[in-house]
């Protein structure tokens, strides 16, 4: 079974940036993509961001295109998350999730696709 823990979440203004993390254990974390979704109070759970094992391919959702950015550290069995320019509609609960893929460019965005879900850490933006 692979772990996966969120932290780097808290309050932040509108404009400001915030840097999430996902650290995973109980696997061979090169063997997974990875990928980040979020879900609002009142609303479904929406992909953000996903990246391949190899780290090489990378896919955004339009509303954070330019604005987040992903990264993983195969050496340190984590991923990133790095959020700027931070509006009030991007606060949420942010979920990491891992999924096993044969082919290291393979990417997902349906949630239904991955396998391992972290617990959420919380990003509020205030106006």
């Amino acid at each position: 079974q692979v772990q996966l823990v969120e932290s780097g979440g808290g309050l932040v203004q509108a404009g400001g940036s915030l840097r999430l993390s996902c650290a995973t254990s109980g696997g061979t974390f090169s063997d997974y993509a990875m990928g980040w979704f979020r879900q609002a109070p009142g609303k479904e759970r929406e992909f953000v961001v996903a990246i391949s094992r190899s780290g090489d391919i990378k896919s955004y959702t339009d509303s954070v295109k330019g604005r987040f950015l992903i990264s993983r550290d195969n050496a340190k069995n984590t991923v990133y998350l790095a959020m700027n320019n931070l509006k009030p509609d991007d606060a949420a609960v942010y979920y990491c999730a891992a999924v096993k893929t044969a082919w290291p460019t393979t990417i997902r965005s349906q949630s239904s696709r991955y396998d391992y879900w972290g617990q959420g850490t919380q990003v509020t933006v205030s106006s």
